[in-house]
C-alpha cells in the first residue's frame, strides 16, 4: 500500500496530512447483491492468477433501490489452506489508498500469513476499482513549478467536488465498513484476521466495535487510535523531524559532516518563509530545463514524506545542508520519490476527513496546530475546503476508545512521522487482551521493515499477544546517513 499512507503534498490542500476515518450510517447486509461470481484476475506486481469479483450495495443506505457501487475484492490464496473457512483482510491506508493496487507490498508483508491463509483485499468505495473518486494530480515538473501557498484553495475543492459523480455524504469509514463486511459474507469466511496499516488501523478498530463476531485477530500498524484528532499529525511530524536532527547530531560521521545542520534547516525555513526560491533546475528525472518554485510548505511537506522511508531518511541531512547552500538537486530528487507515491483518492479522502476528523476539533486541539508550521496550514486548509465539501458531521460517539478482548497486536516505530507509539498507548485504552510493541528503528509500517510480519503469523496461528517474542523488533537495522551524493563514507576535506 505504499507506505507513506497519509497523504502527499498534492494540488489541493486539503491533502497535506495523514488522515483516518470515521462513519456514519451503513448499509444493511439484506440490501448488498451479488454481482457477480469470482473469476481469476491479474494484478500489478504478482505474477500469479487471483481471484477477483464484486458485490453490489447501495451508495445510499436510505435509497436502496437507487445508485448502486460495485465493490471489487481480490483474494490472495494461501499456499496451503489449512483453515479455508477464514481469511486475513488487509486494510489500506491513506484515506483513499486501493487495497487491491498494492496487493505486491501486502503479499510481501503477509508472506508468513498467507502460507496458510488466504489474503482478502477490498477497494473500499471510493478508491481503486470501487468508484474512485480521484481529483486531477500535478506531475512531477508541475508540482516542481506551482506556487502551493498561493492557490485559491476555496476554487480548487470546487472544480474536484464538480468532477466527482458520487454524493459524498456516503463515503465514510463505517459505509465502507459494512461492504467490508458483506463481502466476507458474500464469500463465506467464517472468520477474519485483520491487518490494518495507518488509516487501515482506524477501519480495524471499527469493525472490532461493530462485528466483532467475525474478527479472530487484529493487527494495527501505524495506529490512528479513535480518539486521536487528526490534526495531531502536526505534531507528530515535528517530532520525528527533531527525532532526525537528534540522530545526525549522535551520530559521529554526521555530525562532523554536518555540524550546524538543525541551525540550516531554521534558516533554510525561515527564509522560504519570507520569498520562495524560482529559478530553473535540471528536472530530476529526464535532465531537462524546469523551473522551480521553492516554498517553505514545500521544503517541509518534503521533508516529511521523506521521513516515511528508512532509506530515504539517511539522504535528508545531505539534502538539508545542500539546500541551505541554494543547491537544491538533491531535495528535487526527494521530491521525485513521493510525487503520486500514495495513490491517493481524494475525493474520498475529503469525505472521510471532513466528516469525521475536521468537526470535532476543539479549541485546545486547533491552538496546538497552530503551534507548528505544518499543523497551521492543514487547519487552514480544512476550515476553507471542508465547508464546500459539505459532509455531514459523525456522530460525537464515533471518538470513543474501543472497548473489545479480541487478541490484538499494536505496532508502532519509534521513529514514525505520522502515528508516534504514544498514538498505540491511547488506542490500547479499553483492549484488555492486546499488547504494544515499539520498533526503535522503525519508521511507518512496522511489518515492512522487521520481523513483525513473523509476529502477525503467531498471533494468526493463536499465539496470545502476551505471549508474542518481540525481542526481534531490537534489531539494530539503522541505515547510516549519507556524508555525500552517493556513500555513507567520509571523503576527504568533508561535504562541501
Amino acid at each position: 500500500m505504499k507506505q507513506r499512507n497519509f497523504g502527499r503534498h498534492h494540488r489541493l490542500a486539503v491533502t497535506s496530512m495523514l488522515l483516518l476515518a470515521l462513519g456514519l450510517c451503513w448499509t444493511p447486509l439484506s440490501q448488498a447483491q451479488t454481482a457477480s461470481e469470482s473469476t481469476g484476475c491479474y494484478v500489478d506486481g504478482l505474477s500469479e492468477r487471483l481471484r477477483c469479483g464484486t458485490i453490489r450495495v447501495p451508495e445510499d443506505p436510505q435509497k436502496p433501490e437507487g445508485r448502486q457501487l460495485a465493490i471489487h475484492y481480490a483474494v490472495l490464496p494461501a499456499i496451503k489452506n489449512t483453515a479455508p473457512n477464514e481469511a486475513v483482510l488487509a486494510i489500506a491506508g491513506g484515506p483513499g489508498q486501493s487495497a487491491i493496487e498494492n496487493a505486491a507490498t501486502f503479499n510481501l508483508i503477509l508472506s508468513k500469513v498467507r502460507q496458510n491463509r488466504d489474503i482478502l483485499l477490498i477497494d473500499q468505495r471510493g478508491t481503486g476499482q470501487s468508484n474512485a473518486l480521484e481529483c486531477a494530480a500535478l506531475d512531477l515538473e508541475q508540482t516542481l513549478a506551482y506556487n502551493d501557498e498561493a492557490l485559491d484553495v476555496e476554487q480548487e475543492t470546487r472544480n474536484c467536488l464538480s468532477k466527482l459523480d458520487a454524493d459524498i455524504s456516503q463515503y465514510g469509514s463505517e459505509q465502507a465498513l459494512h461492504d467490508f463486511e458483506a463481502v466476507r459474507q458474500h464469500l463465506g469466511y467464517q472468520k477474519l484476521h485483520l491487518y490494518g496499516i495507518s488509516y487501515g488501523s482506524r477501519m480495524a478498530q471499527l469493525y472490532m466495535r461493530h462485528y466483532p463476531e467475525a474478527l479472530k485477530t487484529v493487527t494495527l500498524d501505524g495506529v490512528v487510535p479513535m480518539q486521536q484528532s487528526v490534526l495531531a499529525i502536526g505534531a507528530a511530524i515535528g517530532r520525528a523531524q527533531d527525532l532526525l536532527l537528534s540522530d545526525c547530531e549522535q551520530d559521529a560521521l554526521c555530525a562532523q559532516t554536518y555540524p550546524q545542520l538543525r541551525q540550516e534547516l531554521n534558516q533554510l525555513a525561515e527564509r522560504l518563509g519570507q520569498h520562495a526560491v524560482m529559478k530553473k533546475v535540471p528536472h530530476p528525472v529526464t535532465g531537462d530545463i524546469a523551473m522551480l518554485t521553492l516554498t517553505r510548505s514545500k521544503l517541509l511537506g518534503s521533508l516529511r514524506m521523506a521521513l516515511y522511508s528508512p532509506s530515504v531518511r539517511a539522504l535528508l541531512p545531505y539534502a538539508i545542508h545542500r539546500a541551505a547552500m541554494e543547491e537544491y538537486q538533491p531535495l528535487l530528487g526527494l521530491m521525485a520519490l513521493s510525487v503520486d507515491s500514495t495513490g491517493i483518492a481524494m475525493g474520498m479522502h475529503a469525505a472521510v476527513v471532513c466528516g469525521e476528523d475536521w468537526p470535532r476539533l476543539t479549541a485546545v486541539e486547533r491552538q496546538q496546530a497552530e503551534a507548528s508550521v505544518i499543523g497551521k496550514e492543514m487547519l487552514s486548509s480544512l476550515d476553507r475546503s471542508c465547508p464546500i465539501w459539505n459532509v455531514p458531521a459523525a456522530a460525537a460517539t464515533f471518538a470513543e476508545p474501543i472497548a473489545s478482548d479480541i487478541p490484538t497486536l499494536l505496532l508502532s516505530g519509534a521513529k514514525d512521522p505520522a502515528t508516534p507509539p504514544s498514538w498505540g498507548d491511547l488506542a490500547m485504552a479499553e483492549l484488555s487482551n492486546a499488547r504494544h510493541l515499539i520498533s526503535p528503528y522503525a519508521t511507518h509500517g512496522v511489518a515492512a521493515q522487521s520481523c513483525a510480519n513473523e509476529l502477525i503469523a503467531e498471533l494468526v496461528k493463536g499465539t496470545a499477544p502476551d505471549k508474542l517474542d518481540g525481542e526481534c523488533l531490537n534489531k539494530d537495522v539503522r541505515r547510516s546517513f549519507y556524508l555525500n551524493a552517493s556513500t555513507v563514507e567520509a571523503i576527504p576535506g568533508g561535504t562541501k
